[in-house]
């Protein structure tokens, strides 16, 4: 019998995953181009715009570019001019990214029982939820959730609520397909959190890591018609650290949200990715015995900067690899908040992101991760379906029953010259991402702005990117 603690067979089921970034992408010159357009040179300007080129991120994934309207006026956006352009722009992405993941789980809309839904990045009432609904031409009546306040951990907390609703059904013996949804529009408040580094002389990078994204899941529980699924939901683990309410936030501002981040947060983050990982087992006694270790799994790991990766693989004795989808979300998207954890397990489940596994095999157990405003830890595991084969790179963002008429699953988990080819690219710019954020490519800046009364040395960059990571 399974203890009061475990959770045991759950019937719980993703059988669909969809992603939508908008079109833009923003290279770091940016962040410089808005800066020069509108605020004085300073140190904590030179200092955010010297970090910014050290990222580890190629581009970031937003609605607009540094020419759009709403950023190039003479004053700062208001919270309500940031709100038009979330509903206008951000709203088709959720609605794209939630009909991907319902064409990829094969149910007719009338089959949708609940919405649950995240943001951080708009309030209003009725919530984008509403609007989505809507637009999906969902015409029964639905059981809504909108979850706020949960920040970068918003996706995995929305696919747990989503859990305890479909269990709740279950327990009625009636089908829940429930779509789960994360939407966040971040860098329209590029001049927000400019304004910030100008009047404050605060160094504050949150405005050269985040970016847009919608994403969505489906979650079965399992009663009714059987599909078969892209992950099974096995169980969670969720918890606030005591006291470090102060330490992580996002403030709500006239023009726009701030990100509230104290320097004990890559340490605290750290220190409780072990005690959560191993509740999380103890909780699930019947896995089989070769997943014992942290790095006897895959992890879909929100990447909400460089050294929380990094820090993952110190705390719990990982390599890039097992993190590879955050990674190349990370190095070609940035951090999207709540959307990027579902952005994450939908690019791990590809065939080039099979390609790149420990050994050149996935895992059938992969454990998903996220911190957010609490300071919260969301972790949860998944049972990969591997027999669905690993999605085409230029599907993994639609869906399978799309890459299934292009590529059989067998045929791409085959490697090749190309494959070997694509591994030691992909190596290479994770090791580029790494090392420009744990400083050993510092030495590459052209001019050395003040800091301190001195330079900005890598010592800087270092400590300025460790204390700024998670939300």
């Amino acid at each position: 019998m399974a203890s009061p603690t475990s959770f045991g067979e759950l019937g719980l089921s993703i059988i669909g995953v969809g992603s939508q970034y908008p079109q833009n992408e923003l290279s770091p010159n940016a962040l410089e181009l808005l800066s020069k357009r509108f605020y004085p040179e300073s140190d904590s300007m030179k200092k955010v715009l010297s970090i910014n080129r050290f990222t580890g991120i190629d581009t970031r994934s937003s609605i607009g570019t540094p020419d759009h309207p709403l950023v190039n006026q003479e004053k700062t956006p208001s919270i309500a001019e940031i709100h038009k352009i979330f509903m206008s722009d951000g709203v088709p992405l959720a609605i794209s990214a939630a009909q991907k993941a319902i064409a990829e789980a094969g149910i007719d809309l009338a089959e949708i029982t609940h919405v649950v839904s995240t943001t951080c990045t708009d309030s209003a009432n009725p919530g984008f939820d509403h609007f989505v609904v809507k637009g999906l031409g969902i015409r029964q009546p639905v059981e809504k959730v909108l979850l706020h306040g949960v920040g970068c951990s918003g996706g995995l907390n929305a696919l747990r609520t989503a859990a305890n609703l479909a269990l709740g059904h279950a327990m009625r013996r009636r089908p829940a397909r429930v779509l789960v949804l994360a939407l966040e529009v971040s860098t329209t408040m590029v001049r927000s959190e400019l304004d910030s580094i100008d009047e404050l002389q605060e160094t504050r990078i949150g405005v050269a890591l985040f970016s847009d994204c919608a994403s969505a899941v489906v979650l079965s529980n399992g009663v009714g018609e059987p599909v078969e699924p892209v992950y099974e939901l096995l169980g969670w683990d969720h918890r606030i650290l005591p006291d470090t309410e102060a330490d992580l936030g996002f403030d709500v501002d006239p023009v726009g949200w701030k990100v509230v981040l104290s320097p004990r947060v890559p340490k605290l983050a750290a220190g409780a990715l072990e005690p959560s990982f191993s509740d999380l087992l103890a909780s699930l006694p019947d896995l089989p015995p070769s997943y014992r270790k942290a790095a006897d799994f895959d992890w879909a790991m929100h990447p909400g900067g460089a050294t929380i990766l990094t820090g993952a693989e110190s705390a719990l004795g990982l390599s890039p690899e097992h993190m590879r989808a955050s990674y190349d979300t990370y190095i070609r998207h940035g951090n999207s908040s709540s959307a990027t954890i579902f952005s994450v397990m939908d690019r791990l489940r590809s065939a080039e992101m099979d390609r790149l596994a420990p050994g050149g095999r996935p895992k059938d157990y992969v454990v998903g991760c996220a911190f957010g405003p609490g300071i919260s830890v969301e972790m949860c595991l998944l049972r990969r379906n591997l027999n669905l084969g690993g999605v085409p790179e230029e599907a993994s963002d639609t869906s399978r029953s799309e890459a299934a008429e292009e590529e059989d699953g067998a045929d791409a988990l085959a490697g090749g010259d190309d494959d070997d080819d694509d591994a030691r690219d992909w190596d290479a710019e994770t090791e580029s991402s790494r090392a420009s954020v744990v400083g050993k490519d510092v030495v590459g800046f052209e001019e050395a702005p003040p800091s301190r009364g001195g330079e900005v040395t890598e010592e800087f960059v270092r400590e300025a990117l460790d204390a700024v990571e998670l939300d």
